[in-house]
């Protein structure tokens, strides 16, 4: 993978965040603190949608599938720090959130990033035997 590429994918992940972030500052309540059927629905769909989001933009980029990884990693650090910054700020950054709903949300970007992370491991070890 080229430097460039690597640059490329810190960007894209800062602004696939940034736009995931506004979106759950103004709709989050909806999901967050909603009955529990909608939340679990909601639980489980968006690392699905996350993980098609990321796999076609390293699919658009052709990346090789022994650098999916660290494709994905580069993608997913811009958030992981930004989101450890809302979450220890989080009626700052989201007024709309009750403040005990940090943690649900927490599990909810959790799960998303494990998600996201363990395919592309899975795919580059896959490649690598």
């Amino acid at each position: 993978m080229k430097p460039q590429e690597s640059v490329l994918f810190l960007f894209l992940g800062l602004a696939i965040w940034v736009v995931g972030t506004v979106y759950y500052a103004y709709t989050g309540h909806r999901v967050l603190e909603t009955t529990p059927a909608r939340y679990w629905v909601s639980f489980a769909t968006s690392p699905i949608i996350s993980a098609a989001l990321c796999i076609a933009i390293l699919r658009w980029r052709k990346i090789e599938l022994s650098h999916w990884a660290v494709a994905m990693l580069l993608l997913a650090i811009p958030g992981m720090i930004g989101e450890a910054v809302v979450l220890t700020n989080l009626g700052t950054f989201m007024p709309r959130i009750q403040e005990s709903s940090g943690g649900r949300y927490g599990a909810f970007l959790f799960a998303t990033y494990a998600v996201v992370l363990g395919i592309a491991e899975f795919v580059t070890l896959r490649v690598a035997r």
